[in-house]
């Protein structure tokens, strides 16, 4: 049985247990065995990370001193390389990544995008000069001053931690702020190595803190509702973020959400690579267990039938080359957790009930161990109405849905409450590039172009979120704009 290092909290610049020693089992994915253990954090402990992080904004140079914090940021950095091994165990182990997903968004690209903040940190602007302008007789100087936030609660999900984990706690350190992260029950060892990494690049006492525990809610609710907080951002289901709105709304908190997703990839006929498009759908990588997936491919009526028998092909194809934690090219692994993999198999017999077509999978598959191991899943015949076609399943369950035309097609796409990401494929740039502008979503593809990336903004419309993560404008969300007028000789 695999064995990672207990997840320790790492508050006020001390890395401890929690407050009565209690401990929870992280059960790994792959086995459904216990992997760690991990200290479960009460009231009293997230309080404690409370007071660090108000401390360290209120009372020392953290959030002026800027040369400090990006040479501690660096620092950082070279520690994670460091433990690019212990990382990938990590992935592979706590969230179920496949070896093949570990090189990529799981902790390569979570790592570059680390690099790509540092990269962007010149081009934030710290003051805007707006020029003077004549009051009431007086000639007035206006500046604008960007300044950190304050403290930080940032609240990460399970199904891809150090990429999101980065996400929001390098870009709010390089801003100025102090962070107090909360990582998901499922996932703590990845949290943990942070608190870690902080004692041993030598962060003032206060300004990372990290907290975890069994009860999902607990320190997420006491961070969100607490006034000594400035601001929550959190990553995560729809419903959970809405949550955190109302809650938030009662210190008028600053959120910043990412939320859920039901992508298109949207196929046109006169697309000169269909074929492989068609088959590039597939919905496999990491389970299916990610945002910003495309879980709906649309295809023209006029090839439907053709497009069908790519993906019969490409999925038989895949065959069984999936599930083995050993395999250095795979890419998919099992679901998270038994809990989503029942919720995953309800929404696979859910798309039967409505009278999808069940082209392949289906199934959950014991045979590849005691973990939460889920077939590659396809419905065909889907209308777009239908639970399985609007509600996010996070699986790998491909939703295949007609469209008569590109005003069809652009229909389908918008007719979600989210809006995220997608794509498109065409011989025209043109035509595609009229899709792309009137699909309502935060990131959008063409011919498979990279929209997703560390030195770029990412985040939803609707039910996907509000705010931008990665960029300087990433950075930006944690700062507060300041505007300065004084009087100046006429």
């Amino acid at each position: 049985m695999t064995k990672l290092p207990d997840a320790k909290l790492f508050i006020d610049g001390q890395l401890r247990d929690a407050t009565g020693g209690k401990t929870y089992d992280v059960i790994g994915p792959w086995t459904g065995e216990p992997v760690c253990k991990a200290a479960d954090a009460t009231a009293e402990d997230v309080e404690a990370a409370i007071v660090a992080a108000r401390r360290a904004f209120d009372e020392t140079d953290w959030s002026t001193n800027v040369e400090k914090r990006v040479a501690l940021v660096k620092k950082y950095r070279e520690l994670f390389e460091k433990n690019r091994a212990r990382l990938g165990d990590l992935a592979v182990h706590e969230a179920g990544a496949a070896r093949g997903a570990v090189g990529r968004a799981h902790v390569d690209m979570a790592l570059d995008g680390w690099d790509d903040y540092l990269r962007v940190f010149p081009e934030v602007k710290w003051e805007k000069d707006y020029g003077t302008r004549e009051a009431f007789g007086m000639q007035n100087k206006r500046i604008a001053v960007h300044e950190p936030v304050g403290v930080v609660g940032a609240i990460t999900p399970w199904n891809v931690p150090l990429y999101v984990n980065i996400g929001k706690v390098v870009a709010a350190l390089l801003a100025g702020c102090t962070v107090i992260l909360k990582p998901a029950p499922n996932t703590p060892g990845m949290g943990a190595i942070f608190g870690e990494l902080a004692a041993e690049a030598g962060f003032p006492a206060g300004v990372v803190n990290v907290v975890f525990g069994e009860d999902p809610a607990l320190a997420g609710e006491m961070l969100v509702t607490d006034p000594r907080v400035d601001l929550i951002s959190f990553t995560g289901s729809t419903g959970v973020g809405k949550r955190i709105m109302e809650q938030g709304a009662k210190t008028l908190k600053r959120v910043f959400l990412e939320l859920g997703g039901k992508s298109c990839r949207i196929v046109l006929e006169d697309d000169p690579n269909f074929q492989m498009d068609v088959a590039m759908g597939m919905l496999v990588f990491h389970a299916g267990q990610g945002c910003a997936v495309q879980s709906r491919l649309l295809v023209p009526k006029s090839r439907y039938e053709e497009a069908k028998a790519i993906l019969k092909g490409a999925y038989a194809n895949f065959g069984d080359n999936w599930g083995d934690v050993e395999n250095p090219a795979h890419i998919m692994g099992p679901v998270i957790s038994k809990r989503q993999m029942e919720r995953v198999l309800g929404y696979i017999e859910l798309g039967k009930q409505e009278g999808a077509t069940l082209l392949h999978g289906g199934n959950a598959r014991p045979d590849k161990g005691g973990g939460y191991f889920i077939e590659p899943t396809v419905f065909v015949d889907v209308d777009n109405k239908m639970r399985i076609a609007q509600e996010e399943i996070f699986g790998p369950v491909l939703v295949v849905i007609p469209f008569e035309d590109d005003e069809d097609a652009i229909r389908i796409a918008n007719e979600s409450d989210y809006g995220l990401s997608g794509g498109v494929n065409s011989g025209s740039q043109e035509r595609a590039m009229n899709i792309a502008k009137r699909v309502r979503t935060g990131s959008f593809s063409i011919n498979n172009g990279m929209c997703i990336a560390g030195d770029i903004p990412f985040g939803g419309y609707k039910a996907s979120g509000i705010g931008r993560e990665w960029g300087v404008e990433g950075i930006e969300e944690f700062l507060e704009t300041k505007l300065i007028a004084y009087t100046v000789a006429a």
